[in-house]
């Protein structure tokens, strides 16, 4: 990493611009693409995270920039483990705002790219990357907005706090940590922005809505076991606990959890149901009436994305049994990635859960507790912003607030009483998310040009209200 280090830091004196001159935003553009690419080559999969790599990489820039930066927690996370913390001051007129993004990225195997996952590759228009969406190409772009602010002397009512967490992919301890040893760092921080939000962009290329985070589903991950007695595979057997694991496993995944709608959700569907069309429309603008039909519950729960914001979602994911084909294995298990709307009481699910498997051999151990509800308000000087910084860009798209279906390190920070935001800088085509957790994960050069002003935008309009 080292070696990759140093030239970058001496290209950037090519983009310094004069004290209190405006950002020039292509030159930023270019500079930003640079370090994203050097950022995402650093392979902080998790496990084992290795986001100390990162934390370095972050602090060798904000140092260099004159921005104060600490690497914490080193003892506390583990070898080759460690969150970043940064402040540029404003007047304090104002409390702050918290840019908050996670280092550490999910596995990619290599095998299923047309690229090396860490290689930061720019091709066909696009920067590929583990992480170039979720999240380290998004804390990119809020770090070299931080530092534009900074090159450009723009007067801010509030102090800028930039955070770099660990860990947020395998159960967020990185921000757990954070929050627990340095709560007086966030004293002063009134709001944060961190991922756990949507932009929908239809095929043309129009902007339906602005997605603004205020809510999320909480993960309730568990792993089944089912134990049996082993023996030779040419030898079947009444007690292969493989069977049994995959029965509790297909009445799980056959199982209709009951359909439940919460009032962000409500409030979501009715706010965008003007993109669609026909009794679509009809039924988005009123859905809690529509659910009572089955024609409309069955529409509803045919797009994956509606299904997950309506109930309960269980998805089997990791298996074990026998490492042998010819050998039948002591125990199978199976882990499953069960999210709970935010309303619901976690035992009780778990208690149904149990009665749908109906099977005593099987053993229920947690993998993950869910955390307490996440629900944040917007009647807020920065959801107002956000709202003025979209619409400039799409005056006719809609700004709503919205749950998000996975899990984020924002409960954490919420607990402390900030109000947490997921906010997307980016407008990402439908195709292109499928990179997320997927293959071939890919930001435009586009969409980091158009990220970095929409941030930029939504900070000048909460931190420094009479900037132009």
């Amino acid at each position: 990493m080292t070696r990759r280090l140093l030239p970058l830091l001496l290209a950037f004196p090519a983009f310094l611009q004069a004290q209190g001159q405006p950002i020039d935003f292509e030159a930023l553009h270019r500079e930003t693409m640079q370090v994203m690419a050097e950022y995402l080559r650093i392979d902080t999969s998790n496990p084992p995270g290795n986001e100390l790599a990162t934390a370095r990489f972050l602090k060798a820039i904000l140092d260099r920039e004159g921005i104060p930066a600490q690497i914490l927690d080193e003892d506390t996370l583990g070898a080759g483990r460690a969150n970043l913390y940064a402040r540029f001051p404003g007047t304090g007129k104002a409390k702050a705002l918290a840019l908050v993004h996670h280092m550490d990225v999910v596995p990619a195997d290599p095998r299923y790219w047309t690229t090396d996952p860490f290689a930061g590759v720019v091709r066909d228009g696009y920067l590929y990357g583990r992480g170039a969406l979720d999240m380290r190409g998004h804390g990119i772009v809020q770090l070299m907005v931080l530092i534009a602010i900074k090159r450009a002397g723009i007067p801010l009512d509030r102090d800028i706090v930039y955070i770099a967490n660990a860990d947020e992919e395998l159960g967020s301890t990185g921000a757990r940590v954070f929050v627990r040893r340095h709560a007086d760092l966030l004293r002063d921080v009134e709001y944060v922005l961190t991922e756990g939000a949507g932009n929908r962009v239809l095929p043309d290329g129009t902007v339906a809505y602005f997605g603004v985070g205020v809510g999320e589903k909480r993960t309730f991950w568990h792993k089944l076991t089912v134990k049996g007695v082993p023996g030779h595979g040419s030898r079947p057997t009444r007690t292969n606990p493989v069977p049994r694991l995959i029965a509790a496993l297909h009445r799980l995944s056959n199982y209709e959890t009951p359909l439940h709608l919460t009032p962000v959700v409500e409030r979501y569907f009715k706010a965008i149901a003007t993109d669609y069309q026909g009794e679509a429309r009809g039924w988005m603008s009123d859905p809690a009436t529509a659910l009572k039909s089955p024609r409309a519950r069955a529409w509803f729960t045919s797009d994956p994305d509606r299904n997950a914001l309506l109930r309960t979602t269980i998805t089997p994911t990791v298996l074990t049994g026998s490492n042998k084909t010819n050998v039948i294995p002591a125990e199978a298990s199976a882990e499953v990635d069960i999210r709970l709307l935010p309303d619901q009481d976690a035992a009780t699910v778990l208690a149904e859960l149990r009665k749908v498997v109906n099977d005593d051999s099987v053993t229920w151990t947690p993998l993950a507790t869910p955390n307490a509800p996440l629900d944040n308000p917007i009647d807020t000087d920065l959801f107002r912003a956000i709202s003025r910084a979209a619409k400039a860009r799409a005056p006719d798209a809609t700004v709503t607030p919205l749950m998000s279906t996975g899990g984020t390190d924002r409960p954490h920070y919420r607990s402390l009483g900030i109000v947490t935001y997921g906010f997307g800088p980016f407008l990402i085509a439908e195709g292109d998310g499928r990179g997320v957790h997927g293959n071939d994960e890919k930001v435009s050069v586009a969409n980091v040009a158009y990220g970095l002003r929409f941030l930029y935008d939504v900070i000048r309009n909460v931190a420094a209200p009479g900037v132009s």
